[in-house]
């Protein structure tokens, strides 16, 4: 969080939106890490 934080701090986002944006982003991000997983053991 703390990084999600100083990342939209330097872009000049809000904390408060990246607070509420930062779950979906997550969410997002691991559901296409364990896509990605998927992929690569059909392959492997």
């Amino acid at each position: 969080m703390t990084a999600a934080l100083a990342l939209g701090h330097a872009l000049g986002i809000p904390a408060l939106a990246i607070a509420e944006l930062l779950p979906a982003i997550e969410a997002e991000m691991i559901r296409r890490t364990n896509e990605q997983i998927g992929k690569d053991r059909d392959r492997g």
